[in-house]
């Protein structure tokens, strides 16, 4: 398969076929993220014979006795592939009609396969006409994972996230209205020292009027060959604190109204929980007050720092 670097997928896309169709982010210029650092070029658009190899190689793969490792794994039968993820910082950028070629390219070699995921930032969809949008939901592009992060205006603008809460909400309105469902993902401490609990309301002001299938969260975790880390050296911005950042947390599950999930699951997350809102708020928050409770500053600085990578 043609996988470049580190291979970066949401948890809820563990049983997808993973499919590399761009390598890097066409934006790369957020202060907080080392996520493609590790690539010698930005972005990059897979040849489409790289992606017909690597189908090719998926399915002689589902056609031998590998092919059941996933049953064997899970306990119960299961189709070999109904969803694909499509992996990239944002393959969602690429043209309505490359997009297409890729869910027809899919349809070919896994008739089964139904729908599409991918990672998607708010300009993406903003490139794309209604019709367009239409046209990739009848190919069955659904469940996209959008890292809108906040909905504090100063910290994307701080953070160079190249669109503001009025975008976020105007883009994901078109979502709305054409039927494909969408994932966020909020990073806790993007505002800043003493700035996250109000980060966390204006956020869920504004996730309350759309309809997420689910909000994951992951804490913000500062390397040092992030430009974050170069304005925090130069006095620019000021890092808030492992417990300011669960309350920050608190804060934004006790504010969202919407029936959603809410998950802290991947590593960055010392303590991780999954509920659905609104019926297990109330464990939710019993959740994280305990957690608040339990762990010191101390030791949740302890697992900050020892974590390599997200």
């Amino acid at each position: 398969m043609h996988f470049t670097g580190t291979i970066w997928r949401p948890p809820y896309e563990a049983e997808s076929l993973l499919l590399e169709v761009t390598a890097g982010c066409s934006w790369h210029r957020c202060k907080f993220c080392t996520l493609y650092n590790d690539l010698p070029f930005p972005f990059r658009m897979s040849p489409l014979e790289d992606i017909k190899a690597d189908l090719t190689e998926a399915q002689m793969l589902a056609n031998t006795p590998f092919g059941k490792l996933g049953e064997q794994l899970l306990g119960r039968p299961v189709q070999i592939w109904r969803r694909a993820y499509l992996t990239g910082g944002n393959p969602f950028v690429l043209r309505c009609e490359r997009l297409l070629d890729i869910a027809r390219l899919l349809r070919t070699y896994f008739p089964q396969c139904t729908t599409i995921g991918t990672f998607a930032r708010v300009t993406d969809i903003s490139a794309k006409s209604d019709k367009e949008l239409q046209q990739l939901k009848e190919a069955g592009y659904d469940g996209l994972t959008i890292g809108v992060e906040t909905g504090d205006a100063a910290a994307l603008t701080f953070m160079d996230k190249g669109y503001g809460p009025e975008e976020i909400l105007a883009q994901c309105r078109r979502l709305d209205k054409v039927g494909i469902s969408y994932y966020f993902m909020y990073l806790t401490g993007i505002s800043g020292a003493g700035k996250g609990v109000d980060g966390a309301a204006v956020s869920a002001e504004l996730f309350n009027r759309l309809h997420p299938k689910m909000i994951g969260t992951s804490m913000l975790t500062i390397f040092p060959d992030s430009k974050l880390y170069r304005e925090i050296q130069a006095g620019n911005w000021v890092e808030p604190g492992e417990q300011e950042k669960l309350r920050e947390v608190r804060t934004l599950v006790d504010k969202l109204t919407i029936p959603t999930a809410f998950a802290a699951l991947g590593a960055s997350n010392a303590v991780s929980f999954y509920g659905k809102l609104p019926l297990e708020k109330e464990r939710l928050l019993f959740e994280l007050d305990r957690a608040i409770q339990l762990y010191s500053e101390e030791d949740l600085q302890a697992y900050r720092h020892q974590l390599p990578h997200l």
